[in-house]
């Protein structure tokens, strides 16, 4: 199969479907010298694709220079990357967690609030047990991301707790792999990497919500019905407890039985009621002791406005735009399915990692 690249090896170049056909993407420089900006080419434009102008693209030492210096996620683009768990008489080796790592748009994604808790928990996984297992560039790209996350968070002050989290997880595991010293790579950069940590976690400890107070009408001005209607869309226990020590109308509606009793019947199955019942000095059940026990002996449900999803027709997984779906019918990757969405399945943090266990 020929490349359209000057170097035989390389990729090729990155292509993208628009309403005037397909168009090139390149990579410009900005300001600071690098590769973010993108530029699409218009098909029949020769001088584009002219020696000169593709030197950059297959020149080996401004790609290690942009990887040594660049803060992003390397030079990969792509949104898709090709699970192999064996090798073919097409394809040889098999796809690591790391390269999976690297290959994926993470970077992009913190910035879709819709994928920003999915990345997030993806992190903590990966900071509680597959933190050995990533490659050196793809420990590199780890740090850069939770840099990211980390600064938004304390620009938006957008669920600090949930960072918290999982500050608290990798300083731990960070502590523990430095005193048994089964770390890869130089000592004094894990060092680094661990103070990094502990100073992101001061910052969010000491940051201060602050709301945006107007003139306008704000949660307590509402009717107690609405209220009661907004508790019942939580499905975080720890955010109906911080939400009910507003004042004691709200405290009061955070004490409903009935709203522990829809988030216990939300996160776990009847079946498991029964082993870790709770009762109180009345003989009722109480539906919120009961929660806080069946979290520590059984996992909650996970729930995300976006996530990866994995094509079991073509082994591709993906991050799929929605918005690029419904204008050019787009799947999201290359899929020769005659019904790509048929074969589309969601994939969770815990699925993601599972994929790459050899």
């Amino acid at each position: 199969m020929p490349f359209l690249g000057q170097d035989w090896r390389s990729p090729g170049w990155t292509w993208m479907k628009t309403e005037d056909g397909w168009k090139r993407y390149e990579f410009c420089d900005d300001s600071e010298g690098n590769h973010i900006n993108l530029q699409l080419l218009d098909i029949n434009d020769k001088e584009a694709y002219a020696p000169d102008n593709c030197a950059a693209s297959a020149n080996k030492t401004e790609k290690e220079q942009f990887n040594n210096t660049a803060k992003s996620q390397y030079f990969y683009r792509e949104k898709w990357i090709f699970v192999q768990k064996g090798s073919t008489r097409e394809r040889h080796g098999y796809c690591t967690l790391g390269e999976a790592f690297n290959r994926l748009d993470f970077s992009s994604a913190i910035q879709d609030i819709r994928r920003f808790n999915y990345v997030v928990r993806l992190l903590q996984l990966i900071a509680k047990s597959q933190l050995t297992s990533l490659s050196g560039a793809a420990q590199k790209n780890y740090f850069n991301i939770l840099e990211k996350i980390v600064k938004k968070a304390m620009e938006d002050q957008y669920n600090p707790r949930l960072i918290r989290d999982l500050l608290q997880d990798l300083s731990s595991t960070l502590c523990i792999l430095l005193r048994r010293f089964i770390l890869i790579g130089s000592i004094d950069l894990w060092v680094c990497r661990l103070e990094s940590v502990l100073t992101w976690q001061e910052q969010l400890m000491s940051l201060e919500m602050n709301p945006q107070l107007g003139d306008g009408m704000n949660l307590c001005d509402l009717p107690m019905h609405m209220q009661n209607n907004i508790f019942h869309r939580f499905s975080d226990a720890w955010d109906i407890l911080n939400l009910g020590q507003m004042n004691h109308s709200l405290y009061v509606l955070s004490e409903d039985r009935q709203l522990w009793k829809a988030l216990c019947k939300y996160h776990f199955s009847e079946k498991m009621f029964h082993k870790h019942l709770v009762l109180t000095d009345n003989g009722l059940v109480d539906w919120k002791g009961m929660f806080f026990r069946l979290q520590k002996h059984y996992p909650k449900r996970e729930q995300y406005g976006d996530t990866l999803h994995f094509c079991r027709h073509c082994s591709i997984l993906f991050w799929k735009d929605c918005q690029l779906a419904l204008i050019f019918q787009d799947s999201g990757h290359p899929c020769t399915a005659n019904d790509p969405n048929s074969c589309l399945t969601p994939v969770s943090p815990q699925n993601f990692i599972d994929l790459f266990q050899f």
